[in-house]
This record gives C-alpha cells, sequence and structure tokens, in this order.
C-alpha cells in the first residue's frame, strides 16, 4: 500500500496545522496531506545529504510542486542533489511533527511502551513476548536532547525511537509478530542517547526518517503519555543512496529516486533543524546524528 493510503489519517504536524489556519480552502487542506508512513558519497565521511543551495534556504517555503506541498525552497530543491559538505548549526527549537500512523504508544492502538523491555538499546531484536531480529546495515542513531532556549543538555530525559525496517515496514502494524525497530533509552549526563539499529529503508511517498518522541523521564516514557516534543529525523540522500545498494533494501532505492526533501509531506516546509548527519562506512558500520531541541 502506497504512502498516501497508509498515513491520510495522521498526516498534518502541529506546524502544517498552524500554516493551514490562515485561510487555506478545503481543496488546499486536501492537498496538503501528503503521505506520511515512515550515495554517492565516499563511505568514510560525513554528510549532511542536501545540496548546499537547498539546505541554506531550506526553511523559506516555495511554490507548491504539482504532486502535492511544499515545493522547491528559494534556490533550488528539486529532486536530486549532492550532499552539503559541512553540517550548519541552525538556531530554533526542533519542529513538532505528526507520529505518523504507527506509534505504538496507545495513540493509534498498540501500546509497546507499557510492555516488557521496553527500554533497551539494541532495538534491531524484538522483545518481550517476540524473538526476532531485523536485517539491514548496522547503524547507531545518537540523539542529543538539549534545552532549547538555554542549549543545556537534558540529562535523564527519556527518547522513545521507532523507524522502519530495510523494505519500508513497521513492527507491530504491517510485521504483526516483531516489535524491532522500537526502542527507549535515557539520556546520560551529555543529554546524549545511542540506539544500536540498521538504517532505516524508504517507502513509496516518504523522505527516509526516524520518528521520535521526548519525555522528561523513563517513567513518563514506560506510561506512554506526556511527551515534550514529537518529531522526525531525515537522513541524508547521499548516505542512502549508498546504502540502499545492498540487498536487504528491496525498492528502497527506487522510491527514493522520486522523491526529494523539498516535496515531502513532513520536511518540505524546512528540515534544516531535523537533516540529520551520517559518520562511518556501510561496511563497518553507520552513526547517525541528531541534536534534538526540546
Amino acid at each position: 500500500m502506497g504512502g498516501f493510503a497508509r498515513d491520510l489519517p495522521s498526516l498534518l504536524s502541529r506546524r502544517r496545522a498552524l500554516a493551514l489556519m490562515g485561510g487555506l480552502s478545503l481543496a488546499g487542506l486536501a492537498a496538503a496531506c501528503g503521505s506520511d508512513s515512515d550515495s554517492d558519497a565516499s563511505s568514510t565521511t560525513t554528510s549532511t545529504g542536501a545540496d548546499a543551495s537547498t539546505t541554506t534556504a531550506s526553511s523559506a517555503q516555495g511554490a507548491m510542486p504539482s504532486g502535492g506541498p511544499g515545493g522547491p525552497p528559494p534556490g533550488g530543491g528539486g529532486p536530486g542533489g549532492g550532499a552539503a559538505s559541512t553540517p550548519t548549526t541552525v538556531e530554533g527549537e526542533t519542529p513538532n511533527e505528526t507520529a505518523g500512523p504507527y506509534p505504538a504508544d496507545a495513540s493509534n492502538g498498540p501500546d509497546f511502551l507499557t510492555g516488557e523491555g521496553v527500554v533497551h538499546q539494541d532495538i534491531t531484536k524484538s522483545v518481550g513476548e517476540f524473538s526476532g531480529t531485523a536485517a539491514g546495515v548496522a547503524t547507531k542513531i545518537e540523539l542529543t536532547v538539549v534545552d532549547a532556549a538555554s542549549g543545556d543538555a537534558m540529562p535523564d530525559a527519556a527518547v522513545y525511537l521507532w523507524h522502519c525496517t530495510a523494505t519500508g515496514q513497521y513492527s507491530i502494524y504491517e510485521i504483526e509478530d516483531q516489535n524491532y525497530l522500537r526502542g527507549v533509552q535515557i539520556a546520560d549526563s551529555k543529554g546524549k542517547v545511542t540506539f544500536d539499529s540498521i538504517f532505516p529503508g524508504c517507502y513509496s511517498g516518504r523522505w527516509p526518517h526516524c520518528h521520535f518522541e521526548v519525555f522528561t523521564s523513563v517513567d513518563e516514557a514506560t506510561a506512554g503519555s506526556n511527551s515534550v516534543k514529537t518529531s522526525q529525523l531525515a537522513l541524508p540522500q547521499a548516505d542512502c543512496e549508498e546504502v540502499y545498494a545492498s540487498s536487504d533494501y528491496g525498492n528502497s532505492a527506487s522510491n527514493l529516486s522520486g522523491m526529494s526533501l523539498s516535496t515531502d509531506n513532513v520536511f518540505s516546509d524546512g528540515w534544516d533543524l531535523q537533516l540529520a548527519t551520517v559518520s562511518g562506512s556501510v561496511d563497518s558500520g553507520l552513526t547517525v546524528s541528531l541534536t534534538v531541541k526540546v
């Protein structure tokens, strides 16, 4: 099932909803509902994935393309494009985004967070009553949680992270007998959490991404309530292209070829605060990093 049909019920993020309140017609509202399910670069370099001109201008909203909301930002941003050479520091709070249709946080059916073994670092493996291991390129996902106003780290904050398999499916919902690629970690004294995972695949209709929710404590997280931030992390194009050459990734390469950040339903209105950096190599393992400003 395509990205639009899978994800229509929960597409509008809070910041998109605010934009729509400014007088969008019913036809415009329908058009705004894009999809959400959720490498030519050197294998040992760090990349931010958007071309340099696009990254600089990504926070500005361009004209709406024929395929959906969020046209290319001024100065470019269409499909394709090389990796930016260096990451940039961007001020502001990480935008709130939709949790999508497969959060398993009790907001849309199943509740993974109150189950057994949810606080674990190696999310390639299912926990509790399930057993299984997700296939894909080994990847550490590191999020550093900070206060957006002060820049101070938020030790003891808890992060719930989830993403799709190498072939673009979500455990619990689309793979009912597994709950891998989901987990909770507690931030250290520097506000950092680390998950051992795989590089997410790309399914039709969405740019490659990870979902996450931030809680003030692990007790709040495992109760599955009162998150202080729900957002998504975008993955750089060049790294995706390199990873998707692997046989584990099915149709990810072809799905990616028809996408761009500037036409993605979630990221088209600006991605500077959500575009991760990637280091390492496909052979030895990758590290995906992002600072989350709450």
